[in-house]
């Protein structure tokens, strides 16, 4: 894996740290393509049962590190074009690969908890975080939209309009508001120790049983994730040429 993205197998468990904590995990697109990467290697493997998601230091995430991003425009442009037979570019499939695993993903967060951060989270199956924890779907804050899945993942677990509030804001909220509004699973103590035993749970039913599941509830939901993205990305793309070009001048120029 690259040097950010750590991995360790533990069991029938597969333990995925964001391991930039010097920059609150700030995500770069390398570490995109890393996590991709990480979610194929564990997808290849028969003995894993649950994946834990975590992120090293005192923080999650805290979004995509839009200075080192924009600091290299090219980059940008060949992770933002999709691949035809996934439906996904770069910036998408660094979250939703972790849905098309067939085991339950689990986060378990702590610190911030924002922008491309939270969207990842949002593509974990279940997220347990502690109560300091803080949670902003911060786009607009930079003149964007939220394009890393968080269009399909924010309205299916909390409502349009709570996905909207949320959007159109860029309020940063804290954990006890996102566990009412569905944002996460379960505030706690210990994160950690919370996906360790969901993940024991789990892997006493059938596995067979449980891909299942996920592929049941993924496929049967009213949304086509696909349809989803190709709008995320029509969207922002010309807010991304927008940013580009209007970097330095007044905000609403």
């Amino acid at each position: 894996m690259g040097t950010n993205i750590a991995l360790r197998f533990d069991g029938d468990r597969a333990y995925v740290s964001l391991d930039r904590p010097d920059k609150h995990n700030g995500l770069t697109i390398d570490m995109l393509g890393d996590l991709i990467d990480t979610a194929h290697t564990i997808a290849g493997r028969d003995d894993v049962r649950a994946v834990i998601l975590s992120g090293n230091g005192p923080s999650f995430s805290s979004g995509l590190d839009i200075a080192k991003a924009t600091g290299d425009p090219l980059s940008i442009v060949r992770s933002f074009v999709p691949l035809p037979w996934r439906g996904t570019n770069t910036f998408q499939e660094a979250c939703w690969a972790w849905r098309r695993l067939r085991v339950p993903v689990i986060a378990a967060v702590h610190g911030r908890c924002f922008g491309g951060g939270l969207q990842l989270a949002l593509a974990a199956d279940f997220r347990f975080a502690t109560p300091e924890s803080e949670f902003s779907v911060m786009e607009a804050k930079h003149g964007l939209v939220p394009d890393m899945t968080g269009a399909a993942t924010l309205s299916r677990l909390i409502g349009v309009d709570k996905a909207l509030l949320l959007a159109m804001t860029a309020d940063t909220v804290d954990a006890a508001y996102a566990e009412r509004i569905g944002l996460v699973t379960e505030v706690t103590a210990d994160p950690l120790a919370a996906a360790e035993k969901l993940a024991e749970r789990i892997a006493t039913r059938s596995p067979h049983a449980v891909a299942g599941v996920k592929r049941l509830f993924d496929k049967a939901w009213e949304a086509s994730t696909r349809r989803t993205f190709a709008i995320e990305r029509a969207t922002q793309l010309p807010l991304i040429i927008r940013l580009a070009t209007t970097r330095g001048k007044p905000t609403g120029s």
